[in-house]
């Protein structure tokens, strides 16, 4: 097994700046199209940048038995989708960046419900103050805020979550890229059926944020990938959490968004309790 912190912080951190970009094209997008077009080119064209290798892998590596559990993950994938990009649309891109990065707050929780694998003792108060954090971002009552917003952004986490333990479901059997590509085509094929009735044809400008949102999704995966090949999940997962920085600066560059004290307050306390749940003590040889 590759351990390479350097290297694998490097592709944490391109990832980071990679969905930071994203949040940017999907807030300017979400300008002038609907949550569903959003949606449905996000899975589109990660699809087709991934096209071409399927292609190259031949049927009979593409073939599984386990499409429902497949299908599971892109359903709890695409929702989180849905959520997420409701919140971008809706709240200061960094706080919707840190609420959907809540993840681990809930994954441990969501894998003991689901498969039986009882969280550490640490998921527990990490879980509270996580909540203490949230609830600073999304400020529920507050006038200048939109709360439903907040709740739906923090419900994309959970859903994230779902998808999560639902890959751990059936990484037993699926390699990692055969759970991506048929992600991305169940994706797809669940993100057109809202089209039947919510479509409208973007404009040029819309059309392409719409694939730069849809590229650098798909960039950041495919280096966030590479991150933890390179090095310990509970070591890279750190790195992550400048998506939350690169955001803040964007949308402060672009839109001059500013984050409040409370805010800030929220984020330190929901990146701190995440790095508590997915820290894990390495083991010697990986050292």
């Amino acid at each position: 097994m590759q351990n390479d912190l350097k290297r694998g912080a490097a592709h944490a951190i391109y990832a980071a700046a990679a969905f930071s970009i994203t949040g940017v094209c999907v807030k300017a997008a979400s300008a002038s199209a609907p949550n569903e077009i959003v949606v449905f080119f996000r899975c589109l064209v990660s699809l087709l940048v991934l096209m071409p290798w399927a292609l190259r892998q031949g049927a009979d590596s593409l073939k599984s038995e386990r499409v429902g559990g497949h299908l599971w993950r892109a359903s709890f994938g695409v929702l989180a989708m849905y959520a997420f990009f409701y919140a971008i649309a809706r709240l200061p891109l960094a706080e919707a960046m840190l609420l959907t990065y809540s993840t681990p707050l809930w994954v441990p929780f969501i894998a003991w419900a689901w498969i039986g694998e009882r969280p550490p003792m640490i998921a527990f108060p990490a879980a509270l103050l996580g909540l203490v954090g949230i609830a600073f971002i999304v400020k529920p009552g507050a006038a200048q805020i939109d709360s439903l917003a907040g709740i739906v952004g923090a419900a994309s986490g959970i859903l994230a979550g779902c998808a999560m333990v639902s890959i751990r479901r059936i990484s037993d059997t699926e390699p990692a890229q055969r759970i991506v590509l048929y992600f991305m085509v169940m994706a797809t094929a669940i993100s057109a059926i809202p089209l039947l009735w919510a479509w409208q044809t973007p404009d040029l400008p819309t059309l392409g944020l719409l694939v730069c949102a849809g590229v650098t999704a798909t960039v950041g995966q495919l280096n966030l990938t590479r991150a933890y090949a390179w090095a310990p999940a509970a070591l890279v997962g750190p790195f992550t959490y400048t998506a939350v920085v690169f955001s803040a600066l964007l949308a402060w560059w672009l839109w001059d968004e500013k984050l409040d004290g409370w805010s800030a307050l929220g984020m330190l306390l929901v990146v701190a309790t995440c790095v508590m749940v997915g820290w894990r003590r390495v083991p010697a040889a990986e050292t």
